[in-house]
């Protein structure tokens, strides 16, 4: 056996060989920054996204801090989940008999309840905000203010209505076809109200938005048009694609109105604005699928 300087002379001549580690067989894993696998990033982004747009259970995981941009991707497959309740409570309504108001009604009420209201609160706000002040800052120290006036209550009964009404009318003809278009819509409509967030800053440094992050413009197109292959999947047999195209058509014009006046207004978009127009976008669907049908 070398003593070991007759090692240290041998190695130095490059008469040694010296010992490598034996590779690793199992299969590596990437890790992100904060340690957890990178194969858990598409569930964690579902799981943020259900947590930041409904009240369903998730299960035991961490909270983590919303960020619109890594969950703007699962937001369509988040919708499928959040809206599902509604969608079959309408159509079961239907199969049974039910009037179609009541029937409409009942699912409108399951749908505001696997939301958490979140789409009603912020419409009723931003109107509030958007109409009952005269000078920006006004405009934001209203919608940040919990309580509802005289718009809100306004744009909210008139946003409930226009739902039970367009929902009602289409499971009159077909109550698969009312279920699978209402999914459609809403699975577009929360998916393209976040456009807002990539066209235009927070408009205040504090709440929901400028917490979330904006979106963007990748992360966006790729959520979109995930959300439009799903829409067009749900709506296409019901509404053909003229029904397609024309929803479509029309919640990008009420996207680009809504952006402008947000702009005018206030000067960027807030958490109200965002969820409100999530909320006139689906009416906008609704109006499109209606119209051609």
């Amino acid at each position: 056996m070398l003593a070991p300087e007759q090692i240290d002379r041998k190695r130095r001549r490059g008469q040694v060989n010296e010992e490598k580690p034996e590779p690793h067989r199992r299969r590596r894993r990437e890790h992100r920054p904060d340690g957890e696998p990178a194969e858990g990033q598409l569930f964690d982004g579902l799981v943020m996204a259900l947590r930041f747009y409904s009240r369903l259970p998730t299960g035991e995981r961490p909270h983590l801090r919303p960020d619109l941009n890594r969950i703007a991707t699962s937001v369509p497959f988040a919708s499928l989940i959040i809206g599902a309740a509604p969608a079959i409570v309408l159509l079961a309504a239907a199969l049974l008999g039910l009037p179609r108001l009541f029937a409409a009604g009942l699912a409108v009420g399951v749908a505001v309840i696997t939301a958490g209201a979140m789409a009603e609160d912020a419409l009723a706000d931003a109107a509030d905000g958007l109409f009952g002040g005269t000078i920006r800052e006004r405009r934001l120290e209203i919608m940040k203010d919990s309580r509802h006036g005289t718009y809100g209550v306004a744009a909210l009964c008139v946003f409930l209505i226009l739902r039970v009404a367009a929902l009602s009318s289409m499971v009159a003809v077909e109550p698969l076809s009312a279920a699978a278009i209402w999914l459609g819509a809403m699975v577009m409509a929360r998916s393209g109200a976040l456009w807002l967030t990539v066209a235009l800053p927070a408009a205040r440094t504090d709440g929901a938005s400028a917490t979330a992050g904006r979106v963007a413009p990748h992360a966006f197109a790729l959520g979109a048009v995930l959300a439009l292959i799903l829409g067009l999947v749900l709506t296409a047999p019901g509404v053909g694609l003229p029904g397609f195209i024309c929803a479509v058509a029309t919640m990008a014009a009420v996207a680009y109105g809504w952006t402008g006046l947000c702009k005018r207004l206030v000067g960027g978009q807030t958490g109200d604005l965002i969820g409100a127009l999530q909320a006139l976008l689906e009416i906008a669907a609704l109006t499109g699928f209606l119209v051609v049908a």
